[in-house]
């Protein structure tokens, strides 16, 4: 019985593991966590645009569920900070009126972990880029940007969440 088949179907089977293992890929469980439940404390919004703390605020909850860590308003553990840039910027035009925006987002994280110590997170969000069409209808635009909004506060969640965590 030729031994290649057997060898190939094993180099086939290995091949994803020993990729993940070089790329320095790792799994991490609930247990390996630095804190397994924290406080949001105040998020600032430095901004004209209205309701960003908010909405910043829904995005950190649901990252910080996604990763298996619990927020709850005892925790000791706080996370705290402001947005301090955001900005609606043309990226394109058809017939005089603008139908691609982008949003760039900026803001600063203060972390206090359960001994006290502070770990300042700054210029978090400021290369996140999130592109929407606002062609037709004003409500269609609004709703677009609404989504766009929620997405880019998503982006910013993970990025500081990763930060803390990794």
């Amino acid at each position: 019985m030729d031994p290649r088949p057997r060898l190939m179907l094993l180099i086939f089977l290995l091949a994803p593991v020993l990729l993940a293992a070089g790329c320095g890929y790792s799994v991490y469980n609930r247990a390996s966590l630095p804190f397994t439940e924290v406080r949001i404390g105040k998020l600032e919004n430095a901004t004209l645009e209205p309701k960003l703390q908010d909405k910043l605020h829904q995005a950190l909850v649901e990252e910080f569920a996604k990763y298996g860590v619990a927020v709850t308003p005892g925790a000791v553990p706080v996370l705290s900070g402001v947005i301090k840039n955001f900005s609606m910027v043309s990226l394109s035009e058809k017939d005089d009126i603008t139908v691609e925006y982008r949003f760039l987002i900026g803001a600063d994280f203060t972390f206090q972990d359960s001994t006290g110590k502070i770990r300042e997170i700054k210029d978090r969000g400021l290369p996140f880029i999130v592109s929407f069409t606002g062609a037709g209808a004003l409500q269609n635009l609004l709703a677009a940007r609404e989504t766009a909004e929620k997405s880019a506060m998503s982006d910013l969640a993970k990025s500081v969440i990763g930060t803390l965590i990794y």
